[in-house]
């Protein structure tokens, strides 16, 4: 890459992220959108650098709080997120990104994580089928 280009690049990023309300553990929550059914796939966390790899590759990195680690989203089951549009709440404490889903979104095998249902009582009721089995994905 050129050099103008990068410095570009760089200035276009230092923009976006000037924007975005980083909490006091410097995460933002991501709302994952499948693109082309509107379907909320996830909710995930964030880092400067994982909203950087995002946006410099296209692909969804997340940072795994439970495993305190960078991670791109499906780099264990191949079922990768890319990145279509990305939007900002408007008080930037929140993104949304729509992509475009290979496979499907939840490690337990549904297309979307949210994939149970709560009635009026309490109850959860699955409303989805899974898509792939998690036993032959996650050896």
């Amino acid at each position: 890459m050129k050099e103008h280009e990068r410095e570009k690049k760089e200035g276009v990023m230092k923009k976006f992220f000037s924007k975005v309300q980083w909490n006091d553990k410097g995460y933002v929550p991501v709302i994952i959108q499948d693109a082309a059914s509107s379907r909320v796939l996830t909710l995930c966390y964030m880092t400067e650098e994982a909203l950087a790899k995002s946006v410099e590759e296209g692909k969804i990195y997340v940072f795994r709080r439970s495993k305190n680690k960078l991670m791109l989203k499906g780099e264990t089951s191949g079922h990768i997120q890319i990145i279509r549009e990305m939007y900002i709440d408007c008080e930037g404490k929140s993104l949304l990104c729509k992509v475009e889903q290979k496979v499907a979104g939840c490690h337990a095998g549904y297309f979307s994580c949210y994939f149970s249902k709560i009635d009026k009582d309490g109850n959860t009721q699955i409303i989805d089928e899974k898509v792939f089995d998690p036993k032959e994905v996650y050896r």
